[in-house]
């Protein structure tokens, strides 16, 4: 619990709407868990682009609503929030991309969720739903969080359906709803039965398969209202894991400058399940969180091929689900993914 002469105010500061059925949800959602925290006050500004417009916001926050603490949830601002931070020492400062490294500010944090943990759940929901053995994956740019969150998914379908394949599609673009459409309306067309988007807002994309009578799976936030026939569970974030850095500040303790985690560390988390989901399914996707937890399973676990037949690793070789060197570097697409 923060312990502080009078209430907190903590800053967030969203690229875009709060209440996007996505990224900047992920974050709103994550505001409110920390605002109802005894001694918490939250502040917030939406729609505030990746410029030195960000600076202002931040120095409003700190010297017309007091904040201690500011939540930078894009990308984008890492130069502003370093720049801030050195201009600020007695604030603390959050960012979303856990890129911090020696030399940086020591009042910055940088952290973020390993979520293909989370997506190998959703594809193990997947594998066991499809009656197709073809699911779908859209992508937004191909970096590595992309490629780890689609080979979760993929070898998380396939351990439970070795056969099963997954359509792979890269819009080029976070946030273009009208390629997003297309793209779902191409995966359905091509006999793909369960779909996740990881987009800014993967909400047209999980409202096209909903009005097309297949499954989805959710991005981000928890966007199982969207569909309630077709929505399986989703891979969310928990930002609100960043209350201890708040905590620590606050009371003088030390923190992490620099920190990562899946579900053992609760960084991430798994949506409800929908309502399509039977028992069996939710018990096996239950069982498979708490491998991940107790380091019983990992997901990148040999003998592994990519989709061009290369050799990943060979039979007894495993990569730690914490090995962040390895994750940075992944470029590739596990086999069963098409395209």
């Amino acid at each position: 619990m923060v312990s502080a002469a009078g209430p907190v105010t903590v800053g967030f500061i969203y690229v875009g709407p709060r209440q996007d059925f996505g990224w900047n949800q992920s974050h709103w959602d994550a505001a409110q868990k920390i605002a109802a925290i005894d001694g918490i006050k939250v502040v917030e500004q939406e729609n505030v682009p990746e410029t030195a417009e960000v600076e202002k916001v931040i120095q409003s926050m700190i010297e017309l609503d007091g904040a201690k603490v500011i939540f930078g949830t894009s990308f984008g601002y890492w130069g502003s929030i370093k720049k801030m931070a050195e201009a600020y020492p007695d604030v603390l400062f959050t960012h979303i991309g856990a890129i911090w490294k020696d030399g940086d500010p020591k009042n910055v944090i940088g952290y973020r969720g390993y979520t293909e943990e989370a997506h190998y759940l959703c594809g193990i929901a997947a594998g066991r739903m499809s009656k197709t053995g073809k699911i779908g994956f859209i992508g937004s740019k191909p970096l590595y969080f992309i490629y780890n969150n689609c080979n979760g998914y993929v070898l998380g379908a396939r351990s439970v359906n070795p056969d099963l394949t997954c359509n792979v599609v890269i819009t080029g673009e976070w946030n273009d709803p009208v390629r997003e459409a297309e793209a779902t309306n191409s995966l359905i067309d091509q006999g793909c039965d369960v779909i996740i988007a990881n987009v800014d807002s993967p909400k047209v994309s999980v409202e096209t398969c909903e009005k097309r009578g297949v499954y989805s799976c959710g991005y981000h936030s928890n966007l199982g209202s969207l569909a309630p026939n077709g929505f399986l569970t989703g891979a969310e974030w928990n930002w609100a894991s960043g209350a201890e850095f708040v905590e620590a500040f606050v009371n003088g303790k030390p923190y992490p400058n620099l920190k990562r985690g899946g579900f053992k560390e609760d960084m991430v988390g798994l949506s409800p399940f929908g309502a399509a989901v039977p028992q069996e399914v939710r018990d096996e996707v239950m069982a498979a969180k708490q491998a991940l937890i107790d380091d019983t399973l990992q997901i990148y676990s040999g003998p592994l091929n990519d989709n061009q037949g290369n050799v990943i690793l060979k039979e007894g070789e495993v990569i730690s689900n914490s090995d962040t060197p390895f994750k940075l570097g992944v470029k590739f697409f596990v086999e069963g993914a098409v395209g």
